[in-house]
């Protein structure tokens, strides 16, 4: 390897990490989002940022108080990533994900309904500070399905499989997490 290649190496491992650590935040919002974990979604977004998230538009500290009080009385949710695709273009970059989520909501009478949502999260990240976040977020929906939700309980419904997601700081995870 000649020196002159060093540069290029370089700026390849940096591109890497950076890509890392995108996937990192976009998979921190799943969790903040499905453990309705108000310190970790804010860890995704710069505190300027904005978010256009189905019915609700404006900032994504606006987003995080709206979502956390439409999720209060759903049981769990659960959100899937894939296709990940990130154009990065020195300080910021192009992010297009595409998601799967499955969450509990209410339909127009009030009843509790499941809702599969699919879609993309097309996103505008930042490096600050040597940190990536999300500066701005359009939700593009794909596909919807929606159906009543089972009246079991969770025992009834899970039998054996235990333990069962939760919110923070109930689920497994912060349990795990604070005997690091």
């Amino acid at each position: 390897m000649s020196t002159h290649d060093l540069p290029a190496q370089a700026q390849t491992l940096q591109d890497l990490l950076d890509r890392e650590a995108i996937r990192d935040c976009l998979h921190r919002y799943c969790r903040g989002i499905d453990r309705v974990d108000e310190a970790c979604l804010r860890s995704v977004y710069w505190p300027d940022a904005t978010d256009r998230h189905g019915p609700y538009q404006g900032t994504a500290s606006g987003f995080i108080d709206w979502a956390l009080d439409k999720l209060k009385d759903a049981p769990r949710g659960v959100h899937l990533l894939s296709n990940i695709l990130i154009d990065l273009r020195g300080e910021v970059a192009g992010v297009e994900s595409y998601f799967h989520a499955l969450q509990g909501d209410r339909d127009a009478q009030g009843q509790p309904r499941e809702s599969l949502l699919i879609g993309r999260y097309v996103d505008r990240f930042e490096k600050r500070g040597g940190q990536w976040r999300i500066a701005q977020r359009t939700v593009v929906y794909d596909w919807i399905r929606q159906q009543p939700m089972s009246g079991e309980s969770d025992e009834a419904r899970f039998g054996v499989r235990q333990p069962n997601g939760a919110r923070q700081p109930s689920d497994a995870l912060y349990a795990m997490l604070a005997g690091l």
